[in-house]
């Protein structure tokens, strides 16, 4: 093989490795995408029924409903405009409370509801997720 050839033959072989690899990592990003909805998008079918996103916005008053024997709970997430029902099994963050701004990371069910593997409850009397501020703020406005 002349030398010409095989150079050439090197630096197809290092951009299709700069390739592969390039795709390899944003397949890896995609699949850990996680995208924050409210309960109104929700409402709107904008979320997606076959993976994992977050849900935002306020713990409703007298929603939270705890299983007598174990780790399971159920709250109402709301927005002030549409509400969705959360079902979770694990502990719950320390400042988890009903009318406090909260964050679950999960998937919807077949009954509607949303099943939460994460529960993120907001850390002080400031600070609300901006994704969660935005929308309360939006589902607000007439």
């Amino acid at each position: 093989m002349k030398p010409r050839t095989k150079r050439g033959l090197a630096i197809l072989g290092g951009v299709t490795c700069i390739a592969f690899a390039t795709y390899m990592v944003f397949q890896t990003f995609q699949s850990n995408l996680v995208f924050f909805y409210s309960p109104s998008q929700i409402a709107a079918n904008e979320a997606p029924k076959d993976r994992a996103f977050r849900v935002g916005g306020m713990v409703e008053e007298n929603s939270i409903k705890r299983d007598a024997g174990g780790l399971k709970v159920s709250f109402v997430v709301t927005d002030f405009a549409h509400r969705i029902e959360v079902n979770y099994e694990g502990l719950l963050p320390d400042l988890f409370k009903e009318g406090k701004g909260v964050v679950a990371e999960g998937r919807l069910n077949s009954t509607g509801s949303f099943t939460a593997s994460q529960v993120l409850a907001k850390h002080d009397e400031n600070y609300m997720p901006p994704e969660a501020a935005e929308a309360l703020a939006k589902a607000k406005k007439p």
